[in-house]
């Protein structure tokens, strides 16, 4: 099983370096997601990162990492500095909680 960790990074991975190139070109993404040129390299360096180191620690961390970025993306304040630093809306720290429960429920819920 340790091939679904390492599958489960990998194509995470590939998707926020792909969609760190697409917001060059599209904002918001697919007309919901708010990004700007700080998110997208975030998303294509943190992308390679996590292609190069996939399994199950890199997914604890993309899970961890999810979650308190969506949280601080509902708090009154953060909130705020999330959008005028990273372009976050709402719908973006929605996607972030989803991704990061999901990485969090394969890190922990699939047995190596």
């Amino acid at each position: 099983m340790a091939d679904v960790q390492k599958t489960y990074a990998q194509v995470i991975g590939a998707v926020l370096v792909l969609v760190g190139i697409i917001g060059f070109f599209n904002n918001p993404l697919l007309g919901l997601f708010g990004v700007n040129v700080a998110q997208d390299l975030l998303h294509i360096i943190g992308g390679a990162v996590i292609v190069s180191q996939a399994g199950k620690t890199t997914n604890k961390m993309l899970g961890i990492i999810g979650v308190v970025v969506a949280l601080l993306g509902f708090l009154p304040g953060t909130d705020a500095l999330l959008a005028s630093v990273f372009g976050i809306n709402l719908a973006t720290s929605v996607l972030h909680l989803v991704i990061g429960i999901a990485s969090l429920g394969v890190a922990y819920g699939v047995k190596e």
